[in-house]
């Protein structure tokens, strides 16, 4: 039997999350932490509502990950996010020891791959994943944007 669960299936969940923040203001970027199928961090960009720069989708989902495992390291844990995570996201991820980080949309600016951003030498990191939509809701939120101003 086929495992229901895969790349494509959190990645739609991630995408999710994104349009949760779209429809908040925010930059639409969202992210989940999933271990053994099972997801245990949903989170958005929050930036605007907190007033806070480090909150992005990544930073939100490793708290709460972090939280619900009841420690620091998110060993066997795999990030879906529909960005390619920045260098401050990077670190973290470095940080929480995370086993796959799985991303949808390149950010050939400002993402971790353009800054040289190392992340934890066990991190498999996989891109491209609903790689369209991800662009595509970022690009519809920067119109938008740009069309109210």
């Amino acid at each position: 039997m086929e495992n229901p669960f895969d790349d494509v299936y959190f990645m739609k969940k991630a995408l999710q999350e994104a349009e949760i923040a779209f429809d908040k203001g925010e930059i639409p970027v969202g992210a989940l932490i999933v271990i053994d199928n099972r997801i245990i961090a949903r989170a958005h960009n929050l930036t605007e509502l907190l007033n806070d720069v480090t909150a992005h989708a990544e930073m939100q989902a490793i708290t709460a990950a972090a939280n619900f495992l009841g420690g620091k390291y998110l060993i066997n844990c795999t990030l879906y996010v529909t960005l390619e995570p920045c260098q401050m996201c990077a670190g973290a991820l470095y940080w929480s020891q995370i086993n796959r980080v799985v991303y949808g949309a390149r950010d050939p600016e400002r993402g971790c791959i353009a800054l040289n951003t190392k992340l934890h030498p066990k991190t498999v990191m996989v891109g491209g994943v609903l790689e369209d939509e991800s662009a595509q809701l970022l690009k519809r939120f920067f119109i938008e944007k740009r069309n109210l101003n």
